[in-house]
């Protein structure tokens, strides 16, 4: 794996039909005889797919050396997202943002897409592809008393650190936690507040948890020994009108499946670990929330 500093070819041409007829015939067309949906040919236009993503959190998305210098941002949401560009013949570039204002650039098109979960009342506004990452949900408590949490109904009246917007706060609210809210902040932020108690526990992604955890030795946390909830799955994010070019993404996807590049970029970033497989843990999953 590279050093670490802490802190998605194929080439698809769309077919234009100009008539010379009236507004209607000059519509663009796929091979379905449906309307090219306007994204598709708006990235195709401009060679470049923009993403947002937030360069603070290793292993997903993360800067080796110096912050705000597209060319030294890594990560496994980085690197699928520039293998996919690449498949589709169009330069990746990236916007840093909070995943708090993920969702918002997406739908004004300040960006083409993100990555993250899908959920009932995202997937009304938005498209998304097949799974990129595969995991499920844990918790970092402190060492020496599991920040008295044993089983998820002890989280009620405590401390979590994390977005507001994540499913994984609306696991923490519907076990009766008040969510600590950070910005743009990076793991960093996160664990140092439970390692001195101004929160009590995070609720992420166990790979990426499990991964940040060994930056830190310092701090007299751990992952929760027993907790393992919540099936997650990572995607693609676009509008929802995109039909094409989620279309091409998901062609993408699956070509990177089937020849080994997504096992490959994973072991990379997940210390040999295959999140574009799903776990073969026990996993609780949680009634009420997607």
């Amino acid at each position: 794996m590279r050093n670490i500093k802490f802190c998605f070819i194929i080439l698809v041409s769309a077919a234009i039909l100009s008539a010379c007829g009236n507004a209607d015939e000059s519509d663009t067309v796929n091979n379905e005889g449906n309307n090219t949906d306007e994204k598709w040919a708006e990235i195709q236009d401009a060679g470049e797919i923009v993403v947002g993503t937030a360069g603070t959190l290793f292993p997903a998305s993360y800067y080796e050396g110096e912050e705000g210098n597209q060319d030294q941002l890594t990560g496994y949401n980085v690197e699928v997202a520039r293998e996919i560009g690449d498949r589709l013949g169009l330069e990746t570039n990236f916007e840093i943002m909070s995943f708090d204002s993920m969702l918002t650039a997406l739908d004004t098109g300040r960006v083409d897409i993100i990555q993250a979960g899908p959920r009932e009342e995202s997937r009304e506004k938005f498209g998304f592809s097949e799974p990129v990452k595969y995991s499920y949900s844990t918790m970092v408590v402190r060492s020496d008393d599991h920040s008295g949490i044993e089983t998820l109904e002890d989280i009620e009246g405590k401390k979590a650190g994390g977005a507001a917007t994540t499913v994984y706060s609306d696991i923490a609210r519907e076990f009766g936690a008040e969510v600590v809210t950070y910005g743009n902040a990076p793991n960093e932020a996160y664990l140092r507040d439970v390692n001195n108690g101004r929160t009590d526990f995070v609720i992420n992604d166990y790979y990426l948890q499990s991964l940040g955890l060994t930056e830190f030795p310092q701090f007299d946390i751990e992952l929760h020994p027993d907790l393992r909830f919540h099936s997650t799955t990572n995607n693609v994010v676009m509008d929802k009108e995109a039909d094409v070019f989620l279309e091409k993404v998901n062609e993408a996807i699956a070509d990177m499946k089937e020849d080994g590049t997504f096992t490959a970029i994973s072991e990379e970033f997940f210390e040999g670990k295959d999140v574009s497989k799903e776990p073969e843990e026990d996993i609780i999953e949680i009634e009420g929330i997607e």
